[in-house]
């Protein structure tokens, strides 16, 4: 059955998904739409897939160069120092990676820690607007696509 990554994905296709950064060549780079962690991105694979694992060798390593792609583009244009990947799938079952970009603003007790041990209220507080993070979601478009820099 369709999940939340179906849902987004075939809305990215439509042009209708406000979170879209770019088209990347395994999928679809979007910010997240908690922006507690200014920059949280996910890779969303398109054609949708159930696992890292469906994906053939070429599909796994375009995959990971892309969500890698994704970090590269949070630390040029952020004050991030550091990027968490992961690829979890197990409340939404459908591979897709967070790219979460770690700042040292962060208070130390969280910033040592991965990013779940925030309170959920910390990070379900700040949701996506493109008034706001619009300007960051063309300058990490340009980044990865290469236009504009």
């Amino acid at each position: 059955h369709p999940t939340l990554i179906h849902e987004r994905v075939d809305a990215a296709r439509r042009g209708e998904n406000p979170t879209v950064i770019c088209r990347m060549p395994s999928g679809w780079a979007v910010l997240g739409d908690h922006q507690f962690l200014l920059g949280y991105s996910l890779l969303l694979p398109d054609p949708v897939v159930d696992h890292l694992t469906d994906l053939d060798h070429a599909g796994r390593a375009q995959y990971l160069t892309d969500m890698a792609r994704i970090g590269d583009a949070l630390h040029a244009c952020t004050d991030t120092f550091r990027v968490n990947y992961e690829i979890l799938g197990n409340g939404d079952a459908a591979l897709h990676a967070h790219i979460f970009p770690r700042h040292l603003t962060e208070p130390d007790q969280y910033r040592r820690a991965p990013v779940w041990a925030y309170p959920t209220e910390t990070r379900t507080g700040s949701l996506f607007d493109p008034d706001i993070h619009g300007e960051l979601q063309r300058r990490l478009a340009a980044y990865i696509t290469g236009v504009g820099l």
